[in-house]
């Protein structure tokens, strides 16, 4: 205890002015990187980017590899008759693909598929829009794999604005762009007629239509406050139609694979929850009911009903045709008191819903034995890759044992500090509760976690696209936290903002190094055997499973 304390002579204490209070558009609405043409041109040239690496030989290799046996047909079949049809049983190649005008490779009705149809009609699609081209033609490997590359080259894009937004940062957002742009994985995926890709892009839509939808939200209520509204007795907020659009994109993300759904139910009580935080934070007191009825139960509706909508939308071809699988499954099964005009729509929908009980089958009691399978645990530390393509006796490169490979494996550096970099987004959350960091943890939660839940069924690495985003996003913000480190120690800030920008530079230069040393065994690229092989480190890159 002081003699201050002690002294009856002591002058009373000043008591402490009040704590300045930050205004509501500083705390809600932290400054855009500007000119706003910058950001966009910064992000048109990163797009671009990603674009040229992936449609630089599209056609490689010159046949349909790997799964493109099942989806670039379906695709086919859905452009020609409204649903998946059935093939003739012995090989399909690109050339009878390219002749069917005159070949006809389908057999008999529809086929029992059991994904949905959304990626398989973007393939068609994609098609269709290469055909237009005066160097195009219709079902050409190029052609059937257009729609991929630009998915690919549409989502480095959508993350390049994401990541601006979320960080107020236009080289953070650049940055988050050039490193998905030279994922492995993401390079792979992007370039091949299979699903995936479109999967990643709706889901990487949706959740950035909420983050715009979240930024509007409070840009209105900062409005209200600036007009002289009462904030704490705000009910509606006007119509949320970014969050509509995100309900559609989650709509074509269910669509394209089933999958989807973890997300969109992550993201639905993530929008929600970023509602009710606003709303406490702008004073209101217990606003549960108001925040209920005026934000939850509209959301339910604009995210969950339309994309229930959109995807019952994208059936359409099978509802409205007579030949797909299991179409007339219900055709005169229904009672005599249903009235005649809707027996077709009511059979339509109830054989429908069997035809997606039989998916689901399928789904839960799948076994395989394939070389390439990986464990949920496994895809972060990229442990077995899949070999889409494999050719022992290529030529091309000046010897005469050269080989060509597609293995999508991601590339390493990025998933292995990106693994650090959640460590960092969760001791961020933890310890100040940071909407970004929360969000990003959400995300890879609904995208991973969900597979463990199924140890027996079969899974492979490229079940993980949908996760790279968000893990593009963790280390773009954990070198954001580096490179602004310091901020409130004055003294030291000059040092640690050197040494974080000495990190950044680092990371960089390692993930263009490491996609470039790669990119042989990813594009197909003829290569020495020997040098092939030392680019797959281990032997499980190479012979999956059957290594051990």
């Amino acid at each position: 205890m002081t003699s201050t304390a002690l002294s009856s002579e002591a002058e009373p204490s000043t008591p402490p002015s009040p704590p300045r209070r930050v205004p509501l558009r500083a705390r809600f609405l932290p400054a855009d990187p500007s000119p706003w043409w910058l950001a966009w041109l910064g992000a048109s040239l990163v797009a671009l980017f990603a674009g040229a690496l992936r449609l630089f030989n599209l056609g490689q290799p010159e046949r349909i590899y790997f799964d493109e046996t099942y989806y670039a047909k379906d695709a086919y079949g859905l452009w020609r008759y409204g649903y998946e049809h059935e093939t003739r049983e012995e090989p399909i190649e690109a050339d009878d693909l390219l002749n069917s005008g005159s070949q006809d490779i389908f057999a008999g009705g529809g086929d029992f598929i059991v994904h949905p149809p959304v990626g398989k009609w973007m393939i068609a699609l994609g098609d269709w829009v290469w055909s237009l081209f005066p160097f195009g033609a219709t079902m050409t490997p190029e052609g059937w794999r257009f729609a991929a590359a630009l998915a690919g080259t549409v989502s480095v894009l959508i993350l390049v604005r994401l990541a601006t937004r979320m960080t107020r940062s236009l080289l953070l957002g650049c940055t988050a762009g050039l490193i998905m742009a030279l994922d492995g994985l993401h390079f792979t995926l992007s370039r091949i007629a299979m699903v995936d890709i479109f999967l990643t892009l709706w889901i990487l839509a949706g959740f950035t239509c909420l983050v715009i939808d979240r930024d509007r939200t409070r840009e209105r209520l900062v409005r209200l406050s600036e007009a002289g509204a009462d904030l704490a007795a705000v009910g509606w907020l006007g119509m949320r139609w970014w969050r509509l659009a995100a309900g559609l994109c989650f709509g074509l993300a269910i669509g394209t694979k089933w999958s989807a759904l973890f997300f969109v139910a992550a993201f639905g009580l993530l929008t929600v929850a970023w509602d009710y935080g606003a709303r406490s934070s702008v004073g209101q007191v217990r606003p549960f009911w108001r925040w209920l009825g005026t934000d939850a139960v509209p959301a339910f509706l604009q995210t969950v009903v339309v994309a229930g909508v959109v995807y019952l939308v994208s059936w359409s071809g099978w509802l409205f045709t007579r030949g797909g699988y299991n179409r007339d499954y219900a055709d005169g099964m229904l009672p005599d008191v249903v009235p005649g005009f809707l027996h077709a729509p009511v059979e339509a929908l109830w054989s429908l819903w069997d035809y997606h009980r039989r998916m689901m089958g399928f789904h839960t009691e799948l076994t395989s034995d394939h070389s390439y399978i990986s464990a949920p645990w496994e895809w972060l530390v990229m442990r077995t890759p899949v070999m889409f393509h494999y050719n022992g006796e290529a030529v091309g490169c000046g010897t005469g044992n050269c080989v060509t490979s597609v293995v999508s494996i991601g590339t390493p550096i990025i998933w292995w500090v990106s693994l650090l970099a959640l460590v960092v987004m969760f001791a961020w959350w933890v310890t100040f509760r940071d909407w970004r960091a929360g969000a990003v943890l959400l995300a890879v939660a609904a995208g991973w976690l969900p597979w463990f839940a199924y140890p027996d069924r079969p899974m492979f690495l490229f079940y993980a696209l949908p996760l790279l985003p968000f893990l593009v996003l963790a280390i773009v913000l954990a070198l954001g936290l580096v490179m602004g480190a310091g901020d409130d120690s004055p003294r030291f800030a000059p040092y640690l903002r050197a040494g974080g920008g000495i990190v950044y530079g680092v990371v960089l230069l390692l993930i263009v190094a490491y996609f470039a040393y790669f990119y042989p065994v990813l594009a197909a690229y003829p290569i020495e055997e020997s040098v092939w092989r030392e680019r797959l480190w281990f032997d499980v890159w190479i012979y999956g499973n059957d290594a051990s």
